[in-house]
């Protein structure tokens, strides 16, 4: 960590104390999902909040990585199926609308692709349904080997639509897929990552923030416009064919931002004289 590097010099925007916001080393933010006596289920408080939050981090230069987690033993449980019960009850629910019309899907995290920033899930227990959907549109997970992992929409006579079925299906394989979501049964952790491959590391419960962390660090040792672009690259391939997203991508603004960018003179200079490079915030696009 830089000796400039002070996390109080952040203000992030207003949001419920169903989030908490912290940064623990540099260039990194922590939201913890702070529901823990209800296995922090979403609210439409706590989205709110996180959208605001996530919405505030993309445009902070000096913050490169985020992280989320739970607090307490779980993840995150998915909805709150008693509020969808009364919604249902009174005739307010409207939910093909409202999966329409989300611009970042669930937790505004599910469907998340304007930020070329990566995020980091650090699962610390059990994440259920809509728990699930955010953990699949997350660059890197780290599960806590006590980790449970779920799809049981099908149980409970609703749908897992907010873009986890067809990221599931191209990273387990439509076989795979159709286990989680037809099925609804529960998996482990060490299955989540060997079988269905959407977590990345396994680690013990009370390491699962610090790798978490320590992976953060390691990618804010490269370039953040080389990282950021090639976040943007990934994306764009979940939405275009082969030829078009390596020309979308070689002509998006994130690109042009890294080939004209001070970061790429930086890199090159510092390979050059055999010293470690010497990264800035990228440039607000």
């Amino acid at each position: 960590m830089s000796s400039d590097w002070d996390p109080l010099a952040f203000h992030p925007p207003s949001h419920s104390e169903e989030l908490k916001v912290s940064f623990p080393q540099e260039h990194v933010m922590l939201m913890t999902l702070n529901r823990p006596r209800h296995l922090n289920a979403m609210t439409p408080q706590l989205t709110a909040s996180i959208a605001t939050i996530l919405n505030w981090f993309d445009e902070e230069p000096s913050l490169w990585v985020v992280i989320v987690t739970g607090e307490g033993r779980a993840f995150c449980a998915g909805a709150d199926l008693k509020a969808w019960l009364h919604n249902q009850s009174s005739g307010t629910a409207n939910e093909r609308e409202s999966v329409a019309s989300s611009v970042h899907g669930f937790a505004s995290i599910s469907r998340r692709h304007t930020s070329c920033k990566p995020m980091i899930a650090a699962v610390n227990g059990s994440a259920y349904g809509g728990g699930v959907e955010m953990i699949l549109n997350c660059d890197m997970v780290i599960a806590s080997e006590d980790a449970v992992f779920a799809l049981p929409e099908v149980k409970r006579g609703v749908l897992a639509s907010q873009g986890v079925i067809p990221r599931l299906g191209r990273v387990a394989g439509h076989q795979l897929a159709s286990e989680m979501l037809l099925l609804g049964n529960t998996i482990t952790a060490i299955q989540a990552r060997d079988r269905f491959r959407f977590v990345n590391l396994v680690v013990e419960k009370s390491a699962v923030v610090p790798t978490a962390l320590d992976i953060a660090r390691q990618i804010t040792m490269n370039s953040p416009d080389s990282v950021q672009s090639s976040k943007e690259g990934l994306v764009l391939a979940q939405k275009h064919h082969f030829e078009q997203a390596v020309q979308t991508h070689s002509m998006s603004l994130v690109s042009k931002r890294l080939y004209h960018g001070a970061n790429i003179r930086e890199g090159l200079a510092a390979f050059s004289e055999r010293r470690k490079p010497r990264w800035s915030n990228p440039a607000k696009l």
